[in-house]
């Protein structure tokens, strides 16, 4: 069976294969281990699970596709036009470039290089005109 395992944000596909604790040749090997256990205090309050902001969205570009950054064409402050790329994403192994939907000022930019972003997640920011 395979499984997918990510670490420090890179993800390792690997082989995992089910043995059976009482086939010949296991004896003796130690006891088999299981999956681990969290214990949790009682009185640990849950999480709370953060509210989503309302986004004006006429104010936003959000990834169309999830992808890695290859370059961020704009900073902070910069004018823009509408179509001007954004954000340059490796999305599989070919470059999609995320352009403007409307001509503005750059409020802020939600990502780097080498970041991975989901679908429809927010990339660029725009100042409110």
């Amino acid at each position: 069976m395979k499984i997918k395992v990510t670490i420090d944000n890179k993800t390792y596909e690997v082989d995992v294969e089910a043995v059976d604790p009482e086939a010949p040749g296991l004896q003796g090997r130690g006891p088999m281990v299981g999956p681990p256990t969290v214990h949790v205090p009682a009185s640990a309050p849950p999480s709370p699970t953060p509210e989503p902001q309302a986004v004006n969205e006429e104010l936003v570009c959000r990834s169309p596709v999830s992808g890695v950054v290859v370059k961020v064409a704009v900073q902070p402050g910069q004018t823009l036009q509408i179509g001007d790329v954004l954000v340059i994403l490796e999305a599989m192994k070919m470059e999609t470039n995320i352009t403007a939907p409307v001509a503005g000022k750059i409020a802020a930019v939600k990502v780097k290089q080498g970041d991975s972003v989901q679908a429809g997640q927010i990339v660029v920011e725009f100042e409110k005109s």
